[in-house]
Parts: structure tokens; C-alpha cells; sequence
């Protein structure tokens, strides 16, 4: 009688599991890439946002993104002030916004494709998704207009973002540390290690005399 009541037991417990299995194929998996999409979409008023200071080098012009006023190029030498950039987050994703550290206009697009330097970046048009591509290179594509990307030519001219593609060499950019003088004015370099030598007290000499004659 025992072994007929485990059986049993056994019996039910896998008919429990098929049909849990089966409920749980019935209902649709959650999309985790349209939840990150979605936030990601988001700006984020309450974290506070992360700056980060680089340089961006251009793979077609070999030179760096500088923003001099309402021009932006790609023709900076490497530790040129106009080439220092400020770049901020504005999700906890991979939107950012970027500002010119002398000039302090931000990178942004018109609708008609072209890059600018305005002097707020609050818009969607300044506004841009960092994406590293399978060659380690970033391209920046616009937050406004999707698929429009951040691109210049041989000669640091910007192109036109409605004639560029991620694939293409001239949106593609590398993060570099910049080598001018610190950004920020209260941070001191490093000094070296300096030993300082007193003179003996006078205390010290009396105690000296004191026990050689006794």
C-alpha cells in the first residue's frame, strides 16, 4: 500500500511540473532590450550625472573634435584647449551630452544635419548615444534624429548626418585622455616627497653635557 501511495505521489508531481512547464511557455518572455531601450530614452533628473574629460579622435581626419564657437571640426592637434571635451551623462545608459571645454557650447544637430556649437545643451538635438562598435571604435548617433551620426571627412569638415551609416569610417572615434594642463583648477599635481631636517634643541644638548658628567 506504501509503494502504491509514493507512486501516486510521484505520478502527481510530474503532471504538476509538465503543466507548469506548459503555463510558463504559454506567457510571453519579458524583452529586457525594449526595457533598456525605453529607460535609456529617459533623461535621469535625479542621479547625479557623471563628466567625464577626453578627447575624441577622429578616424578619417587623424586629428581631434574641437567646438570654437558655433564651429565644430576634427582638425585639433592632440592637447589642444579647443580639443579638451566635457562629457556628461544624461541617462544612466549611454546618452551623453558634449561641451567644449574652452569654448563652452555644446555639440549639437540642426534638422538639416549639420553640427553646431550652441550655448545650451538642453535640447535633444545635443544629445547623443554612445555605441562601441566590434572594432573598439565609438560612433555618437543622435538622440533627435536616429541614425544620424556624428561624422567628418579626411579634412575635419563635418558631413552631412543624413549621409552617414555606423559602418562607415567617418563616424567612428576613439576616447583619448587629453594632455593639455588639468581641467579643473583646484586640482594640484602631485609634488614630491621633500625631508626636512631640523636643528638639535637646546634642551637636547643640556641633557647631553648633563650625562657625560655624571
Amino acid at each position: 500500500m506504501y509503494g502504491i501511495n509514493q507512486r501516486c505521489f510521484y505520478l502527481s508531481f510530474h503532471f504538476f511540473v509538465v503543466w507548469c512547464h506548459a503555463q510558463g511557455e504559454n506567457e510571453p518572455s519579458p524583452d529586457f532590450k525594449q526595457h533598456v531601450r525605453e529607460q535609456g530614452a529617459q533623461t535621469d533628473e535625479l542621479s547625479r550625472r557623471q563628466v567625464r574629460v577626453y578627447q575624441l579622435y577622429s578616424r578619417t581626419s587623424g586629428r581631434h573634435v574641437q567646438i570654437q564657437g558655433k564651429r565644430v571640426s576634427a582638425t585639433a592637434e592632440d592637447g589642444n584647449t579647443f580639443a579638451r571635451l566635457y562629457v556628461e551623462t544624461d541617462t544612466f545608459g549611454s546618452r551623453v551630452r558634449i561641451k567644449g571645454a574652452e569654448s563652452g557650447r555644446y555639440l549639437c544637430m540642426n534638422r538639416r544635419g549639420k553640427l553646431v556649437g550652441k550655448p545650451s545643451g538642453r535640447g535633444r538635438d545635443c544629445i547623443f548615444t554612445e555605441i562601441v562598435l566590434e572594432n573598439n571604435y565609438t560612433a555618437f548617433q543622435n538622440a533627435k534624429y536616429e541614425g544620424w551620426y556624428i561624422a567628418f571627412s579626411r579634412k575635419g569638415r563635418p558631413i552631412k548626418a543624413s549621409k552617414t551609416k555606423e559602418n562607415q569610417r567617418e563616424v567612428h572615434f576613439i576616447k583619448r585622455l587629453h594632455k593639455g594642463p588639468l581641467p579643473f583648477p583646484n586640482s594640484a599635481r602631485p609634488k614630491h616627497f621633500e625631508f626636512i631636517s631640523f636643528p638639535p634643541m637646546r634642551r637636547a644638548k643640556r641633557n647631553r653635557k648633563a650625562h657625560t658628567t655624571s
